[in-house]
């Protein structure tokens, strides 16, 4: 609990509650949807409103016996696995090449790179699907990982950006110094520095990958359904609680993928000496 300062006056203590007042209005206002989404998951009957007749599980059973949601969570977990690992990896790359200072035109490589998060994603989808389907990579699963690793890059790029702001490049210098060869001191020296906002930049790619759905629709064919388009395709042909089930569980991801991150940027912080 905050304390307030002896000096500070009624007016001031007034609205130090009122702000606090209207901050927790917003964030009713933002999580009152999923709110009501997840106690309706558990619904007896396959129905979107209240009263409850009565609470079941026989939604989440469904998701786990019908075999276009096995599909899409195999599918999901595939494309997300394989994309992060090349988005992680291209986006420290660049991350590292962007960090030398004599760079040329390191202001437009930047946004060059940031570009799909700044574009809209259907002109992106469009984009590609022009694209990859003049190279057979339409309608499977190594087309969709390539998107999605375009699309989470930049996360990566900006979060381990972040990281290498406090990075002491006289670690480096000293590292050759002592005789270490480039590969040595960057697997001993940079990389557990850097290691923080690796990890923060491949989670948000896991979950961005995760989470489209445009991309998928244009790109992606039958049997590349996804989580989140089979739950766009159920909700268009047949509309059950099985896609709420499904949306409570992505919810509960999206939780533990913050907590995470939050985790990742206090042990940052920790390593880098500073004080929350």
């Amino acid at each position: 609990m905050t304390t307030l300062p002896p000096y500070v006056g009624l007016l001031g203590r007034a609205w130090h509650y009122v702000f606090r007042i209207i901050c927790g209005l917003i964030l009713l206002y933002l999580i009152l949807p999923v709110l009501i989404v997840i106690p309706l998951s558990f619904n007896a009957e396959p129905y979107f409103s209240y009263p409850m007749p009565g609470f079941s599980m026989r939604w989440y059973q469904e998701i786990f016996h019908n075999p276009l949601w096995l599909l899409s969570m195999k599918n999901s977990l595939i494309i997300g696995f394989f994309a992060t690992i090349l988005a992680t990896t291209l986006g420290t790359v660049a991350a590292l090449g962007l960090s030398k200072r004599d760079l040329p035109y390191k202001g437009l490589i930047m946004a060059l790179l940031a570009s799909p998060m700044i574009v809209p994603i259907v002109i992106t989808a469009v984009g590609m699907y022009f694209f990859y389907s003049k190279i057979g990579l339409t309608n499977n699963l190594l087309g969709l990982i390539l998107a999605h690793a375009a699309l989470g890059t930049p996360f990566v790029v900006i979060t381990v950006s972040a990281t290498l702001v406090g990075f002491d490049k006289r670690l480096v210098l000293a590292a050759a110094s002592l005789g270490a060869s480039p590969a040595y001191t960057f697997f001993k020296v940079t990389l557990p520095l850097v290691l923080p906002g690796m990890i923060s930049g491949a989670l948000f790619a896991f979950g961005t990958s995760f989470d489209e759905v445009v991309v998928v629709m244009f790109v992606g064919g039958i049997e590349q359904r996804t989580i989140p388009r089979q739950m766009w395709t159920g909700i268009r042909e047949e509309l059950n609680p099985t896609i709420l089930a499904v949306a409570t569980l992505l919810t509960l991801f999206s939780v533990l993928l913050l907590i995470t991150l939050e985790m990742l940027r206090r042990r940052n912080e920790r390593i880098r000496g500073i004080r929350s």
